[in-house]
């Protein structure tokens, strides 16, 4: 299998799956982009805590 139709096959996929705009109705862009920075940030202060020097 080429590369050429590989990406094709791609192309026609994708392009299958835009019939209702390419976006699922409950994924909120707001919800997902605040829950992964509190998720960093938690992972953040949670490394903070264990890297102190004593």
């Amino acid at each position: 299998m080429s590369f050429h139709s590989t990406a094709a096959q791609l192309v026609t996929l994708a392009s299958e799956g835009e019939g209702n705009g390419g976006n699922h109705e409950s994924l909120n862009p707001y919800l997902t982009g605040g829950g992964a920075l509190f998720a960093l940030l938690l992972l953040l202060w949670i490394t903070t805590r264990f890297n102190r020097d004593r």
